[in-house]
């Protein structure tokens, strides 16, 4: 087995999950997945064995660890060919609740989590006609006689169909009478059992994958004023830490999941027999698995970052870790999760349904999932690279060089030696600015092949990109318009 980054390795808690794990073979999770199932057993089996429980303090029944050690149970799982997809929504909906809900609904809620009579998988966000844009929600609770009163609709709620309680975030003052609008949203505990008998309505949505997910419907819901986490409008706040924690947990996964890839496809070119010799001797069966480990092997750095951040309350640094380590994995998981170079070596035998690689398509949703890789760029800061968006309708009036209804994004790279990364952007036009004018190219669209830029026509005469170099670093400058 690959040995991988750790801080300690958390060696007791990896060494139980794969004991237990062992106990659910591969053939257990293939046939889940031919039946569209859920797996129970095994989520009853970690549950069971206080797995699920982790983040939960001493006093409530739980074993009182942090991110990190919930990060590794998350990782074990998947690297020992598991799913903790069906199960994780419990590790991360419980910041929410630990950081921010009351003693009263702590000492209410936890002890039953703990032992397994209650489960808390579930956590009502995303809507039809906003994504990612949270704070523009149109799921209303209006206050009424000591209840919430809700109505509206949300989209891609997963596990409904196997948790008691959900997290369910509303907007309980209209955006128009904020003066922020991350502002006036609160967050609910959700009685699922009882919300689907008084105006909750459930329809399940089959997707391409075995990953039970909802499209929810509240009309005129009524939720006990008890049920409010935390303050009415500081609901938004309160979800990060859930969110926060979500993506660190996926993080984790996904780096058992390249470990396993990395493990199965190692032992598969060593014994694979192809004119004459291993396949594994081949170096260009070589080179992609060992450029997956490293890229595998930097997610892990960071993800140990992240958890650092987050056990440490730190929430301005914790978010963007966070979505570095969902960015760092995303292109791991494209060298080591996606046919290449797993399933390229193992060609035509990865194919059929009954064989250990069949699952690669399962975790593809982590593409767009829980947060789209595009968003996760977008947001990202560093020293080096800022990428400014600027809206029309605030900064338009500052800058004649806004187009109605337009964006621009403004891109300034610092690469070494001339490397800038301009495969990375795609773009149809780019307008020069930023070095001296006498060193500026006329402006014209950049040659283009599938979309991409073509690197083969930057710096030639008239190319559109502007490059100059100082003290050994070449500096590039341009401003892309999208519709």
């Amino acid at each position: 087995m690959i040995q991988h980054t750790g801080s300690d390795n958390h060696h007791e808690i990896r060494d139980a999950i794969r004991a237990l794990c062992a106990e659910f073979p591969d053939e257990y999770f293939r046939k889940v997945d031919e039946q569209r199932a859920y797996p129970a057993e095994f989520v009853d089996a970690l549950t069971k064995a206080g797995w699920m429980a982790a983040l939960i303090p001493h006093e409530y029944g739980g074993s009182g660890l942090g991110l990190t050690e919930a990060s590794v149970i998350m990782e074990e799982i998947n690297r020992c060919g598991g799913n903790s997809g069906a199960c994780h929504g419990q590790m991360y909906n419980m910041g929410t609740l630990l950081r921010h809900g009351s003693q009263a609904q702590k000492e209410k809620y936890l002890p039953k989590i703990a032992s397994g009579e209650w489960r808390l998988q579930s956590m009502g966000v995303t809507e039809p006609s906003t994504g990612t844009d949270t704070t523009k929600i149109k799921t209303t609770a209006v206050k009424k006689d000591g209840r919430y009163v809700v109505n509206g609709q949300k989209v891609w709620i997963s596990r409904i169909q196997h948790s008691d309680w959900m997290i369910l975030l509303a907007r309980t003052t209209p955006l128009a009478e904020v003066t922020k609008k991350s502002e006036g949203m609160s967050i609910f505990m959700v009685d699922l059992r009882e919300a689907e008998k008084t105006g909750m309505t459930v329809r399940p949505i089959l997707n391409m994958v075995n990953h039970e997910t909802n499209e929810l419907f509240f009309e005129n819901l009524e939720i006990p004023e008890e049920n409010l986490i935390g303050q009415e409008g500081k609901g938004f706040k309160y979800i990060l830490d859930g969110l926060n924690a979500e993506r660190t947990l996926i993080a984790a996964e996904c780096i058992g999941d390249g470990y396993w890839f990395l493990d199965r496809v190692t032992n598969y070119v060593r014994d694979r027999q192809v004119f004459g010799r291993p396949i594994g001797q081949n170096q260009g069966v070589q080179f992609p698995i060992a450029d997956a480990f490293i890229e595998v092997e930097a997610a892990n750095l960071m993800r140990w970052k992240a958890c650092e951040l987050f056990d440490k309350h730190e929430p301005r640094a914790c978010p963007n870790l966070c979505k570095r380590v969902g960015l760092q994995l995303t292109e791991a998981k494209r060298r080591g999760r996606r046919p290449t170079p797993a399933c390229s070596s193992t060609a035509a035998f990865g194919l059929p349904a009954n064989t250990t690689w069949s699952d690669v398509p399962r975790d593809a949703v982590y593409q767009v999932a829980p947060i789209s890789t595009n968003l996760i760029i977008l947001v990202v800061e560093h020293p080096g690279l800022q990428a400014r968006v600027e809206d029309n309708r605030t900064a338009g009036a500052e800058d004649a060089g806004f187009r109605r209804g337009r964006k621009r994004i403004s891109f300034r790279l610092f690469a070494s030696c001339g490397t800038a990364s301009l495969r990375r952007i795609r773009a149809g036009t780019w307008h020069p600015s930023g070095p001296p004018s006498s060193h500026r190219a006329s402006a014209r669209p950049l040659a283009t092949r599938g979309g991409r830029v073509d690197a083969a026509q930057v710096g030639r005469p008239g190319c559109g990109a502007s490059m100059r170099r100082s003290s050994g670093v070449a500096h590039q400058s341009c401003t892309c318009t999208t519709a």
